[in-house]
């Protein structure tokens, strides 16, 4: 089991740490990102470089790797089987599948560390974006109908206010309480809600800044 987590902790770390939008800026434009806007390497700070399409990409990838992280927790962890002795009359041994709700909960730890690995990536000295697009995918993956309502808040709340920034930390926070309402009863115990509420509070703590922007009034609306 330890190796299994260990696993699925690189594999999703690494795949979160991929910054396409500073690989794809730097390819096709021959710039930083991180010096432009923000600062950040998301694909809002990509599209202020004036690249719209190379936006549209990072947006689309970023939200991908969290995507194949979660994906890749469940396929790997379905495949485990734990061997355990049985009496000698009956078996030698059998073999265990691993519990749908030991599945879930691998799988919300990748989550959580792909979305770590986007904000903290070993590759730009961990000073990484804000991981939005890349927890939307691994949310997808996660609990699809919980996502879907919570894109609705975010439509509805940028719909209304104008703010992406307001309208992404709304969409968190109200992530996890969405899969313990939708979610399957296996996904939805104590240990896999905390890591998932954990996953949503890092997101909205990378929006500090833009929480005390929109306290003073100075946050940007979307046009």
């Amino acid at each position: 089991m330890t190796k299994l987590v260990l696993i699925i902790v690189a594999v999703s770390y690494l795949l979160g740490s991929i910054p396409f939008g500073y690989v794809l800026v730097r390819m096709f434009r021959g710039q930083d990102v991180r010096k432009s806007g923000s600062g950040n390497i998301g694909a809002t700070n990509v599209a202020r470089t004036g690249a719209k399409g190379l936006a549209i990409a990072t947006l689309l990838l970023d939200a991908l790797k969290g995507y194949a992280a979660v994906a890749f927790a469940f396929w790997i962890a379905s495949r485990q089987r734990f061997e355990g002795p049985i009496p000698i009359s009956v078996y030698d041994r059998m073999a265990v599948t691993m519990s749908s709700h030991t599945i879930f909960l691998l799988a919300a730890l990748a989550a959580f560390v792909a979305i770590l690995g986007h904000m903290f990536p070993v590759w730009l000295g961990f000073k990484g974006g804000k991981g939005v697009a890349t927890a939307a995918g691994s949310f997808v993956a996660l609990a699809p109908r919980a996502m879907l309502v919570a894109l609705v808040v975010f439509v509805v709340v940028v719909a209304l206010t104008r703010y992406v920034s307001l309208g992404s930390i709304a969409a968190a926070a109200a992530f996890p309480l969405c899969v313990w309402w939708l979610g399957p009863a296996e996904g939805t115990s104590a240990p896999i809600l905390l890591l998932i509420a954990a996953s949503s509070l890092l997101i909205i703590l990378r929006h500090k800044d833009n929480i005390r922007r929109l306290l003073t009034g100075r946050e940007s609306r979307f046009r």
